[in-house]
């Protein structure tokens, strides 16, 4: 087991500089100096500024847009901090890219979950802290500890307050049938009913068909998921919920906005009232602002999480406490 010493350093690469910052304030420290930048070829250049010898160091990098450039930043700073003869590094990885590449869903497919698990190990990381992996058995990728925390606890404690006075007009959504787990456990946290959108193609060559299961008419419904990319998936089930299913209002929830073109069109079409999202990845740059989408911040969790991590304490009420 790594062995560090009572001072904590927090780095940071140029993924998510903001979420950097929150997370140090909430700590009551200062964001670790370091030059991250590139060459003139496009090689990344990492240059600590400040001894990490012994310490317990935590590197905040999500690998989104510009997924491979922030992926070597990350990498070379845990070599950098590891040849610095740090203590213990700890990636916190707010976003974890690739997560989607988790199994071979045909032959000669890679797993590249599993690829960038052993780079990171092998890069010389100690451990992992992630939020709301797309597939939860990517933890099962790594040889060392990974802490997946949940998301779904932060849009509770923002909705609870919304859905108290009338929670029998509310019920959450799940967009698919591969996200029921997680809207499942978000429904029982609230208090709330389920319904599920099924899609299927029943021809080649047809469009894809939606049922509903369960009963959204006249409902305020929360849809949660954990990834926004395109928004395909997300704005076809608000229609149908909205057009199927009679739903009065459509809010909606997701931990990662990816938002890669054409999701913002997409979105401002869309019947959804509210896209609710999570700080993990920062608004696309130089995009103009949808005014139904909104950021929560997770900077406390995160901050409570590598304060008990260097504490050698449980994550466990961090994890489970909406």
């Amino acid at each position: 087991m790594a062995t560090h010493s009572q001072e904590v350093k927090i780095f940071a690469g140029n993924s998510n500089p903001d979420l950097a910052k929150e997370i140090c304030n909430d700590l009551f420290m200062d964001l670790g100096s370091a030059v991250v930048s590139q060459f003139a070829d496009g090689e990344c250049s990492i240059s600590l500024q400040e001894a990490v010898r012994g310490c317990d160091v935590f590197i905040i990098q999500s690998t989104c847009n510009r997924v491979n450039d922030n992926m070597m930043e990350l990498l070379i700073m845990i070599d950098a901090c590891r040849r610095a003869s740090a203590g213990r590094i700890t990636a916190v990885m707010p976003y974890f890219g690739y997560a989607r590449q988790d199994r071979k869903a045909k032959s000669r497919d890679p797993i590249s979950a599993k690829l960038v698990a052993n780079l990171i190990t092998a890069a010389g990381a100690d451990r992992v802290l992630t939020m709301d992996l797309h597939a939860a058995q990517i933890q099962g990728f790594f040889d060392i500890p990974v802490d997946n925390l949940a998301g779904g606890n932060i849009f509770a404690k923002h909705y609870r307050n919304m859905i108290r006075k009338n929670p029998d007009d509310f019920i959450v959504v799940s967009p698919d049938v591969g996200s029921v787990a997680r809207a499942r456990t978000f429904a029982m946290k609230l208090g709330l009913g389920l319904a599920i959108i099924d899609k299927r193609r029943e021809k080649a060559n047809q469009s894809e068909v939606m049922n509903i299961i369960g009963s959204v008419e006249g409902k305020h419904c929360l849809i949660l998921d954990d990834i926004v990319d395109t928004a395909g998936s997300l704005c076809g089930a608000a229609r149908a919920i909205k057009e199927m299913g009679g739903a009065a209002d459509i809010y909606a929830c997701a931990t990662h906005g990816v938002l890669s073109n054409p999701a913002l069109e997409r979105l401002e079409d869309s019947p959804i009232d509210e896209l609710l999202l999570l700080d993990t990845i920062p608004y696309p740059k130089n995009a103009e602002p949808l005014k139904k989408i909104s950021y929560l911040s997770t900077a406390n969790v995160f901050a409570e999480s590598i304060r008990r991590i260097h504490e050698e304490r449980s994550l466990f009420t961090v994890e489970n406490n909406p």
